[in-house]
């Protein structure tokens, strides 16, 4: 997938979750849903997967037919177990 992200954004992400948005394009998909949780003014995702044999939930939207990351992080046991129920605990 073709990536995007605002420089703030990663500066903001390496600092708070200890990795680079660049790595969302290694992001082996599990599962996709809009995130409906606010009104962001744009269709924005949340995807869980792996990088590395880790967890990891990815939040996005698309923009000029590319991918712009908003945030990348370790996603936490409860949400794969909701999210991924037939992925084994990672």
């Amino acid at each position: 997938m073709q990536i995007e992200f605002d420089p703030d954004k990663e500066a903001t992400n390496l600092a708070k979750h200890k990795i680079s948005l660049r790595r969302a394009s290694e992001l082996t998909t599990l599962h996709v849903e809009p995130d409906v949780r606010f009104a962001y003014g744009e269709a924005r995702y949340r995807a869980w997967g792996t990088i590395d044999g880790r967890a990891y939930c990815l939040v996005f939207t698309a923009r000029g037919g590319r991918t712009r990351v908003i945030s990348l992080r370790r996603a936490h046991q409860k949400e794969m177990d909701r999210y991924v129920p037939e992925t084994p605990r990672l």
